[in-house]
Order: C-alpha cells, then sequence, then structure tokens
C-alpha cells in the first residue's frame, strides 16, 4: 500500500466499530461535568506559537521538542494545540470569563499534537478530556477537581487506579529547591543529557520531567519540593488531604510528582493505572495560580486537568470492560418490488422524523439478502414489504432475537413499532432479573 493511503505515522482512525465506545465515554465525560457546575468550551486548535511559550514554558520538552510549529501565509508563528489549558485561558481573558462571576467552570474535548515517538497510548495526535476552574484559591476547590477528575474515571468503568499527590509548593518557597537542585545537578553535571545542561540554570526543575533514561535514573535521588513548602503552601496541601479524607478518596502523596508544564504551583495530581505498562498516567493535572495574570489577564487563582482518552481506553480494554453499544436499527423493511420500495422510502422518512433509527435498502439486494444485511447490521426488527402489504395496509413485523412475528399496521406504524421495542426493552429486564 502506497504511504499516501496510510495514516501519517502517530494518528490513528477511530472505526464505525469502535466510535460508540468513545460517544459513550466522552458522554459520560460531559455528563459528569456537569453534575459538579461545568459546561463545555471550545478553542481553537492552533494558536500563535507565544501562548504556550508563555503558558507551558520554554524550558519544558513540551516546548523545545515536542510542538508542531509552522509560519502562516501572513507570516505568524503558529502552532497546534500541545496541550487545551493555555488556549482556554487565552479565550478566558480575551472574552472576559475571568472578569465576571467566579468561579468560571469549564471543560472541554478535543485533540492535541505532539512530535513524540509513538507508542501505545501515547501518539502523536491524541485527545483530551479536561476541566478548568477559574478563580477559586481555597484547598477544596483542589480537591473537588480531583473528585471531578475520580468520578469520571468511575463512570466508565475504571479499576485499580491510584491517585497520587504531591504540592510544588508557590514561585516565593520554590527558590530554595531551586538552588538544592541547581546544586545537586552541578555536581553530575557530566552525567546531564545536553538539553538538561542547558536548563541547569534557567529551570532546574525541568531536569526532573526529561525522558533521558539518564536524567530520569539521576532525578529519583534528587531532593523533593515537598521538603521546601513554605508555611501557606504546606497548610494548603494539608487542607487538600483534608478534603479528600473527609470525602473518603484514597491517595498517596508521591513526592516525585511535578508535572510537565511550567505554569503549575502548589497541588499537582496523577491517576495512574497499572494496567498499561510504562504509560500509566491516564490524567494528571493540578493548581496555575499565576498563569492568568502571566498571559495578560487578572491575577485569579486556577486550577484543572487533563485526560488522555486514548490511554483510558486502553485501560478499559485491558479490563475487558464491555461498554454499551447503543440499538444501531430498530428497523429494517426489505421490499420486493418498485412500488414497495416508494412506499419504504415513505415509511422511512416518517418514521425517522419520529424518532426512530430506521433503514432500508438502497443498493438494490434480493429479498434474502435485504434479511442477511439487517442480521449483520443487528436490527432490532425487520418488516417485508410487497405489493399485498401494500394494498392490505398490513405487515408483520418480526423481532430478531427471537423469531416473534405479529401483525401490525401500516397506517398506524409509528405507535405500533414504539410499543414493539417497549415490550422487547422490558421483556429483556424481565429475564435479566430473573
Amino acid at each position: 500500500m502506497s504511504e499516501i493511503n496510510r495514516a501519517v505515522k502517530g494518528t490513528n482512525d477511530i472505526l464505525p466499530a469502535d466510535s460508540y465506545k468513545w460517544q459513550f465515554v466522552e458522554g459520560k465525560m460531559i455528563e459528569t461535568a456537569r453534575m459538579f457546575g461545568y459546561e463545555e468550551i471550545r478553542v481553537p486548535v492552533f494558536e500563535h506559537t507565544e501562548v504556550f511559550k508563555r503558558s507551558v514554558g520554554d524550558t519544558t520538552d513540551v516546548v523545545q521538542k515536542e510542538m508542531y510549529t509552522f509560519d502562516d501565509k501572513g507570516g505568524r508563528s503558529i502552532t497546534l494545540r500541545p496541550e487545551l489549558t493555555a488556549g482556554v485561558v487565552r479565550s478566558a481573558i480575551e472574552k472576559g470569563l475571568v472578569n465576571s462571576a467566579l468561579p468560571q467552570k469549564v471543560c472541554y474535548i478535543g485533540g492535541c499534537y505532539r512530535y513524540e515517538k509513538p507508542q501505545a497510548g501515547r501518539l502523536r495526535e491524541f485527545h483530551q478530556f479536561g476541566v478548568e476552574c477559574m478563580g477559586a484559591p481555597s484547598p477544596n476547590a483542589d480537591a473537588e477537581v480531583i473528585m471531578l477528575a475520580k468520578q469520571v474515571l468511575d463512570s466508565v468503568g475504571i479499576e485499580k487506579i491510584s491517585l497520587e499527590i504531591n504540592s510544588i509548593g508557590c514561585p516565593e518557597c520554590r527558590k530554595n529547591y531551586q538552588a538544592a537542585l541547581k546544586k545537586y545537578f552541578s555536581d553530575n553535571i557530566d552525567t546531564l543529557c545536553g538539553t538538561c545542561k542547558e536548563r541547569l540554570d534557567r529551570n532546574p526543575m525541568r531536569i526532573l520531567d526529561c525522558k533521558s533514561p539518564v536524567c530520569s535514573d539521576l532525578a529519583k535521588d534528587a531532593p523533593v519540593v515537598i521538603d521546601y513548602l513554605c508555611d501557606d503552601c504546606e497548610a494548603h496541601f494539608e487542607g487538600v488531604k483534608s478534603h479528600l479524607d473527609a470525602a473518603g478518596v484514597e491517595y498517596t502523596v508521591n513526592p516525585h510528582i511535578v508535572r510537565g508544564l511550567d505554569y503549575y504551583t502548589r497541588t499537582v495530581f496523577e491517576f495512574v493505572s497499572g494496567d498499561i505498562g510504562a504509560q500509566s498516567t491516564v490524567c494528571g493535572g493540578g493548581r496555575y495560580d499565576g498563569l492568568i495574570a502571566q498571559m495578560g489577564g487578572p491575577s485569579v487563582p486556577s486550577l484543572g486537568f487533563g485526560m488522555g482518552i486514548e490511554r483510558l481506553m486502553l485501560v478499559l480494554q485491558a479490563q475487558n470492560t464491555e461498554l454499551p453499544m447503543v440499538q444501531k436499527c430498530d428497523l429494517y423493511i426489505a421490499t420486493m418490488g418498485d412500488a414497495a420500495a416508494l412506499k419504504a422510502t415513505e415509511l422511512c422518512y416518517n418514521l425517522r422524523n419520529d424518532g426512530f433509527k430506521v433503514q432500508t435498502d438502497i443498493v438494490g439486494r434480493g429479498l434474502k439478502a435485504q434479511m442477511k444485511f439487517a442480521d449483520k447490521i443487528g436490527a432490532a426488527y425487520t418488516m417485508v414489504l410487497g405489493d399485498s402489504e401494500i394494498e392490505a395496509a398490513t405487515a408483520k413485523l418480526k423481532n430478531m432475537q427471537t423469531g416473534e412475528e405479529i401483525a401490525i399496521g401500516l397506517n398506524n406504524l409509528s405507535d405500533e413499532l414504539f410499543a414493539a421495542l417497549n415490550k422487547a426493552s422490558l421483556d429483556a429486564l424481565i429475564e435479566v432479573l430473573d
């Protein structure tokens, strides 16, 4: 197969056989977020490059190595979004959300783009669900956002997932920590990769997030930020833990979590699965109190998280979780002859207007082939139309699961189909209960 007929490396097609799973998961995500007061926001897939440099941080792997950046025809530097928080914050500033009643709670689902080595759960085009809560400084806001993430994971059937939390402090208490890190890594500078040698003076915390095996191994014994928290940051972190304890949410304090983006302050957290190997983090987030002001808006303390949908799907697959499949076709109308085909067109149009999922032959198959196709697409009921059925204004409705047939009137088809579908659902429920 020629390259033009292959998906670009690091991208993936979601075929109809799997799209219902994505629809179910995404629906649960938005539904759960709304329970917490979040409404959906949609932002452009690309932004001015400076949006990400100012927010994500120009010493991060994302900005230094992974962004898809290009000049448009007007000579402007444009970047496909590597994450969604920066674009949401830009929108909140531009459209005045951060000047409205606070907190502002928004959620989103969208594609992101990073030039990384493709592997399971980490593609160059990937999809995220996330939330941003702008204007909430208190530790119970952190706990609520964490609980929202947990409830989303619970709602889609994720099992054996663990919550890890940490605090990376504020810019003030991090000064001492940065100094300790600089001394530690300076003593081992010869073992650092070239990129991290450049980071040593500018932002040594970014070395902790380096994907180089040598740097990652060295970082294991580096000082931990939680030992350098100021009194306010320590009190905030204790408050977060108290609210999680009050809700009965289990967690582990992991002092090595720093997250890979520069805008984080104080609370950071990850939900980790043991079912998908090295790429075990399915959700990560935290507080970013200085980001909105850094991007030109007012000083509004905020926080949020991002959840990788591809990784979530891998976990569900590893757990053999069965996601509910919606009924694809309520009724398939098989036809014999031109008059029946015309009548089927009329009936299908009216039934679809009444909210039913209805199909009929549009290929020119014989009756036997039509019935095989109806079975293949999972039609709940079938009905055969010919000249005699049209003349009598009645036909037989066949339940494809039980084989039972009942006579129904074509002039009152919508009501009779509705009754049949409800009876089938009730019978299935009774069978389950029995």
